[in-house]
């Protein structure tokens, strides 16, 4: 069994192991209950160590694909042990709540990276660690504003991001998210009107909507919203506040222009709106840029953003600038709801970002990223599928094939085992589309390639 393993990439070994035999499973049509190759020869076939192949096999144990066989190493498990273990198909941000999904199915429109993508060695080492030593990062609460240690890095995480404040203006929240349902509780009352982009987050809408707050749209072209309409819509609604991405925005990838920023900033500081800027992927972004909070955080401006994205999704982690008024009072907010956000899980990200190996690891994301998002974009342009702005960076690409019939377009991708986004999620009135939320960390995928492939207007359709 060759697996191809390239010890210069920056996918570690364990998990190139982990997606060569996921592939090998899935491509050769493995019948349950085949034993596998004895680790020791797929080790020596492939020079690799022995350890890793076991590690790599008990990964797969743990995803349901294999099973131990003891005494005799592994085998392809059996669908039913499989699904017991998986417990249903991941839910992810802007997925189609109507398709019933199917284990092993190419998320190709989720809003993270796949589970592929994540290394496990900096987080367990760090899980350890905390164990090991902080006994109040296991069972005690957190503070108010969050564990002080995590504060102190993520203030040295925005100087870079010409963001000058200091650690009062600092709240720690489970998640971007939790911090988007702070504010909404917070600052605004049902009936209040605010101005999202279009398309937009998802999770958001259902937010604003959950909280009775009316929503208008401004919408977003590859340079950040249109300010024209942006200045006609503070004119005519006077909204209560306005909730934009800043760079690789969710679900179009793009990215606020300098001007277009100062624009946005001059418009609602003349109309006395509030700004709520989502920059959640702020460590996939390197070089220039202009963010809002860099122009000034304000009783005008709030900023949020975000680990779970980059480290794990799992272990929940975000936090919210503003003005010291406005953090007190969101505060308050938090801890009367949730009592805290998790102090393990701050511990642990406290030690990840002090050791490094956070910096680390986005730097290897962000190149794994802009290798396969310039063969994504290579492959959307060979199936003449239309993209929206080309973006440099981040997660997402937005586009649609030129294919007249939407429904041959998701038949296609079931066809492929390919889970496409909602038709109908990232609209604030959940108004279909056909432009598709593009994950880059699976474009690249086989699966993916051979659905692009089949949506060409000019290859005949296989029957």
């Amino acid at each position: 069994m060759e697996l191809r393993i390239d010890r210069q990439a920056l996918v570690p070994v364990v998990q190139q192991i982990v997606d060569a035999l996921a592939g090998w499973l899935r491509q050769e049509g493995v019948l349950p209950g085949t034993r596998l190759p004895s680790a020791r020869q797929i080790a020596r076939v492939n020079l690799l160590s022995q350890s890793s192949v076991v590690e790599a096999c008990e990964r797969l144990v743990a995803q349901g694909m294999l099973a131990p066989r003891q005494g005799t190493g592994f085998m392809v498990a059996h669908p039913a042990q499989g699904a017991g273990r998986r417990q249903g198909c991941p839910w992810f941000e802007g997925a189609d709540v109507t398709h019933k999904g199917v284990p092993g199915e190419l998320q190709l429109g989720c809003g993270s990276l796949p589970e592929s993508w994540r290394e496990t060695d900096d987080l367990s080492y760090a899980i350890r660690q905390v164990s090991r030593t902080d006994m109040a990062g296991l069972f005690s609460y957190s503070t108010p504003l969050g564990l002080p240690a995590l504060r102190e890095q993520i203030l040295k995480r925005l100087q870079p991001l010409d963001i000058e404040v200091d650690e009062r203006r600092i709240l720690t929240t489970t998640g971007a998210t939790h911090g988007l349902d702070l504010i909404v509780r917070t600052l605004l009352r049902p009936g209040d009107c605010v101005v999202v982009e279009s398309p937009g987050y998802s999770l958001l809408f259902d937010l604003l909507r959950l909280n009775g707050v009316t929503m208008i749209e401004v919408p977003r072209t590859p340079r950040g919203p249109d300010t024209q309409a942006l200045e006609a819509l503070l004119l005519k609604h006077r909204p209560r506040a306005l909730f934009i991405n800043s760079f690789y925005h969710n679900p179009t990838g793009s990215s606020l222009a300098p001007a277009v920023a100062q624009q946005v900033l001059q418009l609602t500081r003349d109309h006395g709106v509030l700004v709520i800027e989502d920059d959640v992927f702020a460590d996939l972004h390197r070089g220039p840029g202009t963010r809002l909070a860099a122009l000034g955080i304000d009783d005008n401006v709030i900023y949020v953003g975000s680990y779970s994205k980059t480290l794990s999704s799992s272990l929940r982690v975000g936090f919210v600038v503003a003005s010291v008024a406005v953090v007190s009072r969101l505060a308050e907010v938090k801890m009367t709801s949730s009592m805290g956000a998790s102090r393990f899980c701050e511990s642990v990200l406290a030690c990840l970002l002090a050791s490094g190996a956070y910096r680390k690891l986005v730097q290897r994301q962000r190149q794994r990223l802009n290798t396969d998002r310039e063969a994504a974009l290579q492959i959307l342009e060979d199936a003449d599928w239309e993209v929206f702005g080309k973006p440099a960076g981040g997660l997402f690409i937005w586009a649609r094939s030129r294919m007249s019939d939407y429904a041959q377009v998701r038949t296609q991708a079931r066809r492929f085992g390919v889970l496409l986004s909602s038709a109908t999620a990232f609209n604030p009135r959940g108004e279909a589309t056909d432009w598709q939320r593009i994950n880059v960390a699976c474009a690249c995928d086989p699966r993916a390639r051979a659905f692009f492939q089949a949506t060409t207007l000019n290859r005949p359709q296989a029957f």
